[in-house]
């Protein structure tokens, strides 16, 4: 209950500043225009694919690259998001009264986690209302749908709770934000070093984020993928709660 309460406060405070509303208007500006390039794409393929057998359809050919475009978007501003999560508390002086309320450091990291969260599904719902609207011209796969929502619902909570321990350990938000976002383009290109190198390795393949998020993008649905994303979220968030909890004890 009190993470809620936690929570709630965090994302007033969210949308209190000008930072999270030109988030979502330049994101819903770039996924539009994205969004529209890929219908005219195709359009300009669907005479070529009348009459193939297993041909791709509007899903593969328009649904499925925009949440890949949406989970570059994402890369690039999640560490904007989290950087003042728990950074701005310590560098404005106010960690020392965080740890002194009567609510649990798991409390106060949950809180700050299901706050970004919460903004991050925002920008999921109207990111889906852009293929939805294709209903009303065509059908839609929607079991690869479905899958395309699991796959960015696990990414965004997997970079935000990497955002969360970078903010912990660090002093200041600007540092937070590009420790994040090196640490996730890393885990993000780790497969395509190894596959250019010719030496990748299953352990490489494992650490990927974008192998496992490409997967059940393609709608390839298994527990491996899901199993890699639940591991990586609840890491990062105990380490979170382990790095507070060091904070605390320096106080």
């Amino acid at each position: 209950m009190n993470s809620l309460i936690i929570a709630a406060r965090e994302l007033r405070n969210l949308f209190l500043s000008p930072l999270a509303w030109t988030i979502l208007g330049v994101t819903q500006l770039i996924l539009a225009y994205m969004f529209l390039t890929q219908i005219d794409y195709y359009l300009m393929l669907q005479p070529k694919l009348v009459g193939l057998p297993g041909a791709p359809g509007v899903t593969d050919l328009v649904v499925a690259p925009l949440f890949g475009n949406s989970a570059v978007i994402l890369l690039l501003i999640t560490p904007l998001l989290t950087m003042r999560t728990i950074s701005d508390e310590r560098r404005n002086k106010t960690i020392s009264l965080l740890f002194s309320a009567p609510i649990s450091l798991t409390d106060i990291a949950l809180g700050k986690f299901l706050a970004i969260f919460v903004f991050l599904l925002i920008i999921l719902l109207s990111i889906t209302l852009m293929p939805l609207s294709l209903l009303t011209i065509g059908e839609l796969d929607m079991g690869k749908f479905f899958a395309c929502l699991l796959a960015m619902s696990l990414l965004m909570a997997a970079f935000n709770a990497l955002g969360l321990y970078m903010s912990a350990i660090a002093s200041q938000p600007t540092v937070a934000a590009v420790g994040s976002f090196g640490a996730l383009l890393l885990l993000w290109i780790i497969d395509w070093a190894g596959t250019n190198s010719g030496h990748s390795s299953s352990v490489i393949e494992y650490l990927s984020i974008m192998r496992h998020f490409e997967n059940l993008l393609r709608g390839l649905v298994n527990s491996t993928d899901i199993a890699y994303f639940i591991l990586f979220i609840a890491g990062f968030l105990i380490l979170s709660i382990r790095r507070l909890d060091n904070d605390r004890l320096q106080k």
